[in-house]
């Protein structure tokens, strides 16, 4: 809801400026995260879910506006959002007295911890865009790059392992570890990065164009409380889209 409220809001701030000579873009396409930080290299590394779970079509806005025959600004808004749950891959769940316990997974379990893990990246970007060739011909190629506003948010939410809690489990003599329930959240917190772009439109009417572009998204989020003791989160990102342009 609140991804399609900021989308919503995007176009009626981008609307008053349709007066002037450029362009309105429609995408939608690919959003792979980089995923390099150690957060997510942890969830990957733990849980039965992977790094291409969270590859996944997304949608974005633009308004781009000439300057020159060559040169044009374009302010654009994009989306990504993925919610997955996960099992830890080589423990189950076993309820002791003193509470629930992880154990290594040749136990018989009493159930499977698990937690799902929700990430949402809204980009918000400011852009230069060059088309060598000018705004005429059968392919017009262009490159940009500028800078943009992160809106983002992250959640992990059911079963924690704790492991730096050790425990013996006298009987096997095995180390196990507490289960606790959590829900660690970062809601709409607000980063700062930079992006490039390159692509080519098509014309097939006199005032529309099709478009394929790829863009590099490069950002990164301050994790507070939440998850403390984690490094910044990565929100970078590759995207690989398909556009509707409408020329003014």
């Amino acid at each position: 809801m609140k991804k399609s409220l900021i989308l919503f809001l995007a176009v009626i701030f981008l609307t008053p400026s349709l007066a002037f000579s450029g362009i309105f873009t429609f995408k939608a396409g690919l959003f792979i995260p980089r995923a390099k930080s150690d957060l997510w290299t942890t969830e990957f590394d733990q849980m039965t879910f992977n790094k291409t779970n969270y590859n996944t079509t997304n949608f974005g806005f633009a308004y781009e506006y000439f300057l020159t025959r060559e040169v044009s600004v374009v302010l654009g808004v994009d989306s990504y959002s993925k919610n997955k749950v996960g099992t830890y891959v080589d423990f189950v769940g076993i309820e002791l007295a003193e509470g629930d316990f992880a154990f290594p997974n040749d136990y018989m379990e009493d159930f499977l911890p698990a937690h799902v893990f929700n990430i949402s990246i809204t980009p918000v970007q400011l852009s230069a865009k060059f088309t060598p060739s000018g705004r005429k011909g059968k392919l017009i190629p262009y490159v940009g790059g500028g800078v943009g506003v992160y809106v983002w948010s992250v959640r992990l939410n059911g079963d924690l392992i704790d492991f730096d809690d050790v425990w013996v489990y006298v009987p096997d003599n095995i180390d196990i570890y507490p289960i606790l329930s959590v829900d660690a959240w970062e809601s709409s917190r607000i980063s700062f990065g930079y992006h490039a772009f390159g692509g080519v439109m098509i014309p097939f009417t006199k005032r529309m164009t099709f478009e394929v572009e790829f863009k590099y998204n490069r950002a990164q989020g301050e994790l507070k409380e939440a998850f403390e003791g984690f490094e910044p989160f990565d929100l970078s990102a590759y995207q690989i889209s398909l556009g509707l342009n409408y020329w003014f």
